[in-house]
């Protein structure tokens, strides 16, 4: 198995991305630390995931309190041992932001997504790099989006929070990489699997005039296959991405747009 007795810890694991993910690292032989702001949730996937034959524990950590996170990654050392792998998949609700033009929206509400995304990203990559360090080795993980490197409307500072994000991998990169941690990302399309993307389409009906099957053809429209990724195929290479046989791979975003974007 690629993550066998590796210790992974998920934020936003409640989410469909960071769910999926968690399944996968512990389907690979990891033992899994799910965590999201509601305790029920995670506890429901934690189960989940012990019913398949993985490891898994739950934890209600709030992916924006960094007291919070400091004192989780100390009860999985002291518990565990050791944090191999953070993977921080931590979503931020937009229906407010959501379908309001450049023209109408105010700067703070453009900039929530910006100030929310990057301050939970940093702030779990950072703690989980300070145990990372003294072991010399672990990844840090995160997953970000198609408008990161394309230009959208009506959605407020999504893309622009995208963008940090990979630009956060490549500087975490390099100041951490030569400690013996990597910094990846997966950059996945829209997926209609998850609850998010509904809630765009939702959000945005209105003003797109199309329904919801049509809204999926939209999103698949310019990809070489014509479909976007499923949930699994991007939670399975992010595993691939977790493990040693990704030693080779730092301070990069796996582009799985299927050519929506040329890299």
């Amino acid at each position: 198995m690629l993550l066998e007795n590796k210790v992974a810890v998920v934020y936003g694991a409640a989410g469909a991305i960071g769910g999926a993910v968690a399944r996968a690292f512990a389907a690979e032989g990891a033992r899994v630390h799910v965590t999201g702001r509601s305790l029920e949730s995670v506890q429901a996937l934690a189960k989940d995931i012990t019913a398949e034959g993985g490891r898994a524990e739950a934890a209600e950590v709030d992916g924006l309190d960094e007291a919070a996170i400091d004192a989780h990654l100390r009860r999985v050392v002291a518990a565990d041992g050791r944090i191999d792998i953070s993977f921080n998949a931590v979503g931020i609700p937009d229906t407010e932001i959501l379908g309001m033009p450049a023209t109408t929206i105010d700067a703070e509400l453009y900039l929530r997504p910006v100030f929310a995304y990057t301050r939970s990203y940093f702030t779990t990559a950072r703690l989980a790099a300070r145990h990372m360090i003294s072991q010399g080795s672990g990844v840090i993980m995160t997953v970000t989006a198609l408008l990161s490197r394309k230009g959208t409307t009506l959605n407020g500072g999504y893309g622009p929070a995208q963008a940090a994000k990979e630009a956060m991998t490549r500087d975490l990169s390099a100041e951490l990489a030569p400690k013996g941690i990597r910094v990846v990302g997966v950059r996945p399309h829209g997926i209609p699997e998850s609850a998010s993307m509904r809630d765009v389409y939702d959000t945005k009906a209105d003003l797109l005039g199309i329904t919801w099957e049509q809204f999926q053809g939209f999103l698949a429209a310019d990809t070489h296959p014509r479909r976007v990724m499923a949930l699994d195929e991007v939670a399975a290479v992010a595993a691939f991405l977790a493990s040693d046989r990704a030693s080779g791979m730092t301070g990069t975003t796996v582009n799985l747009t299927m050519g929506s974007l040329d890299d």
